[in-house]
């Protein structure tokens, strides 16, 4: 008659179950940081992406106001319900065809918090490719030195997109005189 092992012997036996499903526990603690998801364009040759929570929207090419004496990365400002939006050209040092405008806009929001106002600023762009998700860290390291509103980059698929930080954005192109 086979005889049931007692406690003891059972926890002996079979030790190399519980090691791996601690190691399961581990790993899957690990492996699940939390998700982002930026919204990718295209705006001249480059990519780039902004993470979703600072898109308030994306908008088909309204009609601008051009200002007068304006710097050139300024491509005019339009009214976005009773708001006034600057429209920035990211990509004005690429020398833009004059008979490809831009199509769309991405109006971007750089919360202010509690002391200072919220800005927005509008994005031009060329194209809109979509949201990506992702839970891997954007690539500080592999960022282009010589693009100064860059904070790294975004892989999604086989493919790199700049990541935009808004407030290195408002420094290179101050906007907020308007």
């Amino acid at each position: 008659m086979d005889e049931l092992p007692n406690k003891a012997q059972a926890q002996e036996t079979y030790p190399l179950e519980d090691d791996f499903a601690m190691e399961e526990v581990e790993f899957a603690a690990q492996s699940a940081l939390p998700e982002e998801q930026y919204c990718i364009f295209r705006t001249g040759r480059e990519r780039y992406c902004v993470h979703v929570l600072e898109v308030d929207e994306v908008l088909e090419w309204p009609r601008l106001t051009r200002l007068p004496l304006s710097p050139p990365f300024l491509m005019g400002v339009f009214n976005l319900r009773g708001t006034i939006i600057p429209v920035v050209d990211i990509a004005f040092t690429e020398v833009r065809r004059g008979d490809l405008p831009p199509k769309q806009i991405v109006v971007a929001c750089l919360r202010g918090g509690a002391s200072a106002p919220d800005v927005r600023v509008g994005l031009a762009v060329d194209e809109v490719l979509g949201t990506f998700s992702t839970s891997e860290p954007l690539l500080k390291d592999e960022a282009p030195r010589d693009v100064p509103h860059c904070a790294g980059m975004l892989r999604h698929g086989d493919r790199l997109a700049l990541a935009l930080d808004l407030k290195r954005v408002l420094e290179s192109f101050p906007v907020t005189v308007i």
